[in-house]
């Protein structure tokens, strides 16, 4: 993580990150693409990877549309899989 970012900055950074790897391992699991979930939430293909990547900082109301997509309950989503 970069040396510039406050704690609280990095904290968030990592919380994103692990968000972005829950969302990827619960759509894999589900046997989805990328593609699959950004066009039925719908969203922008760069947009959806920043998401994954943890790069994004998507809305609540984002999040539980990229979980029904994936269909799972938001829940589920934001608990599965977090490490």
């Amino acid at each position: 993580m970069s040396a510039d970012l406050t704690d609280d900055e990095q904290w968030r950074l990592q919380e994103r990150r692990r968000i972005g790897r829950s969302i990827r391992v619960a759509r894999e699991y589900h046997n989805l693409t990328q593609e699959k979930v950004f066009l039925a939430v719908p969203m922008n293909r760069a947009y959806y990877q920043q998401i994954e990547s943890g790069e994004a900082n998507p809305t609540l109301d984002m999040l539980i549309d990229i979980a029904r997509a994936i269909g799972v309950s938001l829940t589920e989503l934001l608990g599965s899989h977090s490490g």
